[in-house]
């Protein structure tokens, strides 16, 4: 029988003005499609005109400035609409998610088609949940006493995963993919009898702990940020009064 790291898996990133998933926006996003290990994947790709100005420092991240996107992208709301309608196709095919450091991308999606189409990511998903599997989560989890970064790049490195094109969000959601896949043989004895829908569950549990864990550090270092435990999805903020 293949393990699930084995067998079909889907991943979705984005590319966004910035990192405050509550005000910025989406400018390109891709859903990678992969029916085995080794398989050739089918990538859907969105190039966006978010509306708004994207800054500087966005675009020396991921390269797409105001004017190429104003000049190539699409409006946000089909686009949304498109987004959604692949997520909740990726569910009803039972393949598992992946997305690293889910609560951004997810979370930021979720708000965009609230602003764009009246509408949120459960409400896509209500008849097909999403399994997600976050590599960032896993590898935290299975190999907590590493030392250094993890983000992408650190963790292609250190699964010895390719990543040509970084801050491209297929090149990224691709990458993410393989580490996973990599994250699943390296601890194959650790999550082999595990499903996707458990090890989704789990991971839930797993960054909870995790920001905790960063809240305390970031506490008897005097840092002020705020750590939400919340995975793979943000609540919605309350309306202001």
């Amino acid at each position: 029988m293949t393990c699930w790291y084995e067998g079909p898996l889907a991943a979705f990133d984005t590319e966004t003005t910035g990192v405050d998933v509550e005000t910025d926006r989406i400018v390109s996003a891709a859903v990678v499609v992969q029916n085995g290990a080794g398989a050739r994947p089918r990538v859907t790709r969105w190039l966006v005109n978010p509306g708004v100005p994207v800054p500087a420092g966005a675009t020396a991240v991921h390269g797409l400035t105001q004017e190429h996107l104003e000049r190539n992208g699409r409006w946000p709301a089909p686009v949304m609409e498109e987004i959604g309608r692949e997520l909740a196709e990726q569910g009803a095919a039972g393949r598992p998610l992946v997305v690293m450091n889910a609560p951004f991308d997810l979370t930021l999606f979720d708000r965009e088609l609230r602003r764009h189409r009246a509408s949120s990511l459960s409400r896509y998903l209500e008849s097909y949940p999403l399994c997600v599997l976050d590599p960032r989560v896993l590898d935290r989890q299975l190999d907590r006493y590493r030392k250094g970064r993890r983000t992408l790049s650190d963790l292609c490195e250190h699964y010895d995963v390719e990543l040509t094109g970084a801050h491209d969000a297929a090149a990224d959601a691709q990458a993410a993919l393989d580490v996973v896949r990599a994250v699943g043989r390296r601890f194959s004895a650790r999550l082999e009898r595990l499903s996707p829908a458990e090890l989704h569950t789990l991971q839930a549990v797993w960054h909870a702990a995790q920001a905790r864990g960063l809240q305390a550090w970031f506490a008897r270092s005097g840092t002020p940020e705020a750590v939400d435990p919340a995975w793979p999805l943000r609540p919605e903020l309350p309306a202001a009064a």
